[in-house]
């Protein structure tokens, strides 16, 4: 098998030796202002360890803040202009009464369209360790006729602040807009890469030490539909570089295999060019599908009747199409894939870090799949039969031994898509920040970067186990 380098790797290289170059204004301000494939036998991207948020509490993980709104008091803590809570077992935001009107020519269509606006700025998020890494997730709502775009803005350790930026131009389907990460974004210190804001490695010691989030929901003039968002958050994060992580030793009632269903990217290899391609560029969706479906959710026949009935497992290319990020030009955008997920009955989702295995472990034992991000040549992953330069799969249980047991869409087959992966080997690939690719050169990693969804009702020991990881 051979395949090109997957565009997060070069997104990973260019953000860990960014030198910070101001770039050109995004083609579309708001009002107010303003990636993962399996290779073989490739060079990449990393993976590194960090843990979850609010450490001063107690909770989370060390040298990572998660945090998210969610709740109505959450979002009366911001400031709304023309949005309000919208109640019920989920309160969300939605628009109320449009603050203003404003035309968009989507970059990818070249269609102009006037659209109406309400806007929701978040409280500021003082971070308990300054971050040089922040990743945006939201779960929504958009029926036909509306969508939202997510920016982010940050104060820096020496007190000014960033530009806003846009994080992301988001619907669930495609009719409207197309759904699109923002390139050319930097304000010569910091840059967003697809889906993350970085700090720049020419910026030395400089940190985010606080940000804001602000969405504005749009929808069609006079209209009385509106985007309704459920949660908006992000994963602030700095985790010291590193080759190897430290070993941890597998819990003593960790062994447990969640039944996931089993979906193999590569039997769609060549499947749909205008969504990449399908194989080894599919492995996202594929890893979002099989959690989706784990809990008992999937398309209608209905929603899949655009698909080739000829193509197997169509479900995979719904998630494909409705992931795809027509900047990034590909199905890796991590938030995207959390929204998706979302748009399913009663679920949500969310992109963050995990430290160790033992986290991961309590996830398992709570129910909770997890789908984890890696970069590896093909000797140091026993078991895999390749190399990758950035590949998502799902870890879904452990042996008695505390190997991993994984749903890795990088098979040729569903029926082979199960592995068992040795524990040191995976978490070190998984955790790691720095390696050796094939050409001996430094690569860069995703740092534990992993997807987790859940129920929008999770149980109580669900909820105890994500409170524990500071999530919730």
């Amino acid at each position: 098998m051979t395949s090109p380098t997957p565009r997060r790797t070069i997104l990973a290289a260019a953000l860990a030796t960014a030198a910070g170059a101001a770039a050109a204004p995004a083609a579309f301000a708001a009002p107010g202002g303003g990636r993962g494939s399996a290779i073989p036998a490739g060079p990449g991207a990393d993976t590194a360890a960090t843990d979850l948020s609010d450490t001063t509490a107690g909770r989370g993980v060390p040298r990572v803040d998660y945090h998210g709104w969610t709740t109505a008091p959450d979002w009366r803590s911001g400031a709304a202009k023309g949005t309000a809570v919208r109640p019920g077992r989920r309160p969300g935001l939605a628009i109320a009464r449009p603050a203003g009107r404003t035309d968009y020519t989507d970059p990818h269509t070249r269609k102009t369209a006037t659209w109406e606006y309400a806007t929701w700025t978040g409280p500021v998020r003082r971070l308990s360790v300054p971050a040089n890494e922040v990743v945006p997730s939201w779960n929504a709502h958009t029926p036909a006729g509306t969508w939202l775009q997510v920016e982010l803005r940050g104060t820096y350790t020496d007190r000014t602040d960033t530009p806003w930026y846009v994080m992301g131009r988001w619907a669930a389907g495609d009719g409207d807009i197309r759904r699109t990460s923002v390139d050319d974004q930097s304000d010569g210190r910091s840059s967003v890469w697809t889906d993350t804001f970085s700090v720049n490695g020419s910026a030395g010691d400089l940190r985010l030490a606080s940000y804001r989030l602000r969405l504005t929901l749009y929808r069609k003039p006079g209209s009385d539909r509106t985007p309704v968002v459920w949660r908006l958050g992000a994963m602030a994060s700095d985790i010291p570089d590193r080759f190897t992580v430290p070993a941890s030793e597998a819990g003593a009632a960790a062994a447990r295999e969640l039944e996931v269903p089993r979906y193999s990217q590569n039997i769609h290899i060549g499947e749909y060019p205008e969504y990449d391609n399908g194989g080894e560029a599919w492995c996202s969706p594929t890893s979002s599908q099989m959690v989706v479906e784990y809990w008992g959710r999937k398309p209608t026949k209905k929603q899949l009747a655009w698909v080739n009935p000829e193509f197997a497992d169509p479900q995979v290319c719904h998630a494909a199409r409705y992931t795809f990020d027509y900047q990034y030009d590909g199905c890796g955008n991590w938030p995207f894939n959390a929204a998706y997920a979302a748009t399913y009955r009663d679920m949500q989702g969310i992109v963050t870090r995990l430290g160790s295995l033992n986290d991961a472990e309590k996830l398992i034992g709570a129910g909770i799949p997890v789908i984890t991000s890696q970069s590896f040549l093909e000797p140091e992953l026993d078991g895999a039969g390749y190399g990758t330069a950035g590949h998502l799969m799902c870890l879904i249980g452990f042996t008695e031994d505390g190997d991993v047991i994984a749903n890795d869409p990088a098979s040729d087959s569903n029926d082979a898509v199960r592995r068992v992966y040795k524990r040191r080997q995976f978490e070190n690939i998984w955790l790691r920040t720095k390696r050796y690719n094939a050409s001996g050169k430094e690569a860069s990693g995703t740092g534990g970067i992993c997807y987790l969804y859940w129920p929008a009702r999770p149980t109580a020991v669900q909820c105890r186990t994500l409170a524990a990881l500071g999530i919730r």
